[in-house]
């Protein structure tokens, strides 16, 4: 990579409902968007075609068959729009090594560079189960997805990737790994409750990246995805020293920036914290 080369990013969100063919339909329009303006590397958000939990067994079959409708939508997009799409999330009912999941799948992050050609597959490591004080009230991935257990890395026009979903972000081992892998910067494909989302998204995002240097770009659902569930959105790009360089509140939209990886490395001259880590 020649430092003449972008590094635009943009961090896709959504308000995804129930209608997967609607869904899909905004994300083209948003990924179309994102394209026109720059960007190199896309990223969705989690759920991005598939919100409904009821839903995400079937369609997990449908993608692992000969006549997927998301992994072909991601596909075409990327060929056509001629960008790296990291998709989100949205269930696959087979593993990695193609074993098949009985009653479950799991939550994979699949990446496309800009000849449409699937390059790299992250499964959620962490799943979701929490009493959250809204009106959904529970939230069990467990009894719907069964969890990863591989960190996945990608070297992207954008420099070094190293893929995440939602509540990944609240265990800091999993981003000092991917670090000690050598990434340049971070996504995070995100459904944030609007409780959790307000209390904890600005500190937990920056954190991940002061403390282990690292660009992240968080692509969030974001406004009243159903009768119970609202999303916290504020989709945003923040630099390695913390700063939140771009970001959007609620609503469909595109969040953009360049990731200056000279930046990046210089930061990590100037205080090299990994260096001096003793524990």
């Amino acid at each position: 990579m020649t430092d003449s080369m972008s590094r635009q990013v943009a961090a896709i969100q959504m308000v995804s409902g129930h209608d997967i063919a609607a869904n899909l339909d905004e994300a083209r329009r948003l990924l179309e968007a994102a394209a026109k303006g720059g960007a190199v590397v896309a990223v969705l958000p989690e759920n991005f075609a598939v919100l409904a939990t009821g839903q995400m067994v079937d369609c997990g079959r449908v993608e692992v068959g000969s006549e997927p409708v998301i992994r072909s939508f991601l596909a075409e997009q990327a060929r056509k729009l001629g960008i790296w799409i990291v998709g989100g999330s949205m269930p696959l009912a087979t593993r990695p090594n193609g074993t098949a999941i009985e009653g479950k799948v799991r939550a994979s992050c699949l990446v496309f560079d800009d000849q449409g050609q699937e390059v790299a597959r992250y499964d959620k490591i962490h799943l979701f189960d929490a009493m959250v004080e809204d009106a959904h009230g529970q939230y069990r991935e467990s009894d719907t997805f069964e969890p990863g257990e591989s960190l996945i890395t990608v070297d992207t026009p954008a420099g070094k990737l190293g893929l995440a979903i939602c509540y990944d972000l609240r265990f800091p081992e999993l981003f000092r790994d991917l670090r000690a892998k050598g990434v340049d910067w971070v996504c995070l494909p995100s459904a944030f409750t609007w409780q959790t989302g307000d209390a904890h998204w600005y500190p937990l995002i920056r954190a991940r990246a002061i403390e282990n240097q690292v660009w992240v770009v968080a692509a969030g659902q974001g406004g009243q995805n159903s009768e119970r569930r609202r999303t916290y959105g504020h989709s945003l790009i923040c630099d390695p020293w913390g700063k939140v360089v771009s970001e959007m509140a609620e609503g469909p939209g595109v969040v953009s920036a360049e990731l200056d990886l000279q930046y990046l490395e210089a930061l990590r001259k100037r205080m090299p914290v990994w260096d001096h880590r003793r524990l």
